[in-house]
């Protein structure tokens, strides 16, 4: 799993950029937010990563932020969104806004991105809101629209390794789960992933 990139930003488009490290140019998605917190063409740049696996294809996404990869993995583990979607989300919300309007129930807010329409709004609220908390009101833990549920340890990762190779989120979490309880608090991600994959496909 690539979790990091640090480099020099070789070029940017309209939904991705290039990443230079050590003469490798790594292409990686990133919402408009991301890619205008990278800076001019030349400089370095750090980026946050998912990576996303599918059958055909291996895909990196890039983040200026650790929470705002987050938001990310939170959002494409909801039923109807992919990780296109997920971007436009962050592209349109900060990961503060975005953390307010789930916790508020205000699908109004979350509707604002492109390709976003009532019906999946109030699916991201009505999943996610039990799942981050209550939305932060000053500078704290989750003063930067950080979620208050380990996102960024294994179990975060390997959910998205079985979401990307096509189970359902709820099949994804409960195999998840269940390995994670059989392997301990030790288990490698490695380890966590191939018997989730086991329990999943029973």
């Amino acid at each position: 799993m690539i979790a990091k990139l640090k480099g020099r930003l070789d070029s940017a488009g309209i939904d991705h950029a290039i990443i230079d490290v050590g003469g490798v140019g790594y292409l990686v998605g990133a919402s408009s937010r991301t890619l205008a917190a990278l800076g001019p063409v030349g400089e370095a740049v750090t980026v946050h990563t998912e990576m996303l696996v599918s059958e055909d294809s291996i895909r990196l996404v890039g983040f200026a932020r650790g929470e705002e990869r987050d938001w990310f993995r939170l959002l494409i583990g909801v039923q109807g969104v992919g990780s296109r979607v997920a971007l436009a989300i962050l592209s349109a919300l900060e990961p503060l806004e975005l953390h307010r309007a789930v916790a508020a129930g205000d699908k109004a807010m979350v509707a604002r991105a492109n390709g976003v329409g009532p019906k999946l709004a109030l699916r991201i609220v009505n999943e996610l809101k039990d799942k981050i908390g209550v939305a932060p009101t000053a500078a704290g833990p989750l003063g930067s629209g950080g979620v208050s549920i380990s996102a960024g340890g294994y179990s975060a990762d390997a959910l998205s390794a079985l979401q990307n190779l096509g189970f359902r989120p709820a099949e994804a979490s409960a195999a998840v789960a269940a390995a994670e309880e059989e392997l301990g608090e030790e288990a490698t991600l490695d380890a966590l992933v191939r018997l989730a994959l086991r329990k999943a496909a029973k």
